[in-house]
């Protein structure tokens, strides 16, 4: 299925998202990524640990579908994600989800885990990424960028043509300080907003899962001190106390056990309270 033939309103959030890509060249990059990716190292599927990601992964994308199908927006996933999960011998700390729902979990991620609900909590943050099209929307942001400031850098040419040179370089130094301007004001605020939408919803898809979130912030503690972001301005990641914050608050909306079927899971962004 392509994009074209699903409602454009995402069902977490309740609202169309920025979306100018090509849907097909779109998910080929992706898949091609995350194939290269995959056969780089050895991978852990058949393992104890291996099966658990496996498992844990099913579990919350049966959870998503059956959210879905209960709110009658089960189009959004039918026939265009296309779910997949691997563990890799990896030091590496991370996991991620490309667009699509190709999932890969690297092995060094897997010390700061003391419990399977930890685990969850990862998977479900990584596939609330793809469901929330986060990559789409970024992808969209820096193609829009890139047009626009194609077309103005070659604009300011043509003031030199009509022998206005001056202001032709006063047009180009202002371009280029707008590309700078836009990568820490707009690129990198969306991606922190990203990580704090994907930590919420995470959340929610791993109790819909039916897994015990309650430890999730001590377990991001203990990540945290393995070299957090203390400061979120230069980075795509909030830093550890927003996140942590955002995570206390939504465990304590879960506790008073809301309705999720009669709103979006994901109306607004988290904030942070002071």
């Amino acid at each position: 299925m392509s994009k074209d033939d699903r409602s454009p309103v995402n069902p977490f959030t309740g609202k169309k998202h920025y979306d100018n890509v090509n849907d097909d060249e779109f998910l080929a990059e992706c898949y091609k990524v995350y194939y290269e990716e995959i056969n780089k190292h050895e991978l852990l599927d058949q393992t104890e640990i291996g099966q658990q990601v496996i498992n844990i992964s099913k579990n919350i994308v049966m959870a998503v579908e059956e959210f879905l199908k209960k709110i009658n927006r089960y189009d959004y996933v039918e026939g265009y994600y296309d779910w997949e999960v691997h563990l890799i011998n990896s030091n590496i700390v991370n996991a991620c989800c490309y667009p699509g729902g190709k999932i890969v979990v690297y092995a060094g991620i897997l010390q700061y885990m003391k419990t399977e609900d930890d685990l969850s909590f990862v998977l479900g943050h990584e596939i609330s990424h793809a469901l929330l099209d986060h990559s789409r929307t970024q992808q969209s942001v820096n193609q829009t960028k890139s047009t626009v400031s194609t077309a103005t850098y070659l604009g300011s040419f043509a003031l030199d043509l009509f022998g206005l040179t001056q202001f032709g370089n006063m047009a180009r130094a202002a371009i280029n300080i707008a590309n700078t301007g836009s990568q820490f004001l707009l690129t990198q605020p969306w991606g922190r907003d990203h990580e704090l939408e994907a930590d919420k919803l995470g959340l929610i898809l791993s109790h819909l899962a039916g897994y015990d979130i309650k430890g999730v912030p001590e377990f991001w503690v203990r990540f945290s001190q393995a070299g957090g972001n203390q400061f979120d301005f230069f980075s795509t990641h909030p830093s550890d106390d927003k996140r942590i914050s955002v995570m206390n608050d939504t465990i304590n909306e879960i506790a008073q056990n809301p309705d999720f079927l009669s709103k979006p899971l994901l109306p607004e962004t988290p904030k942070v309270n002071k």
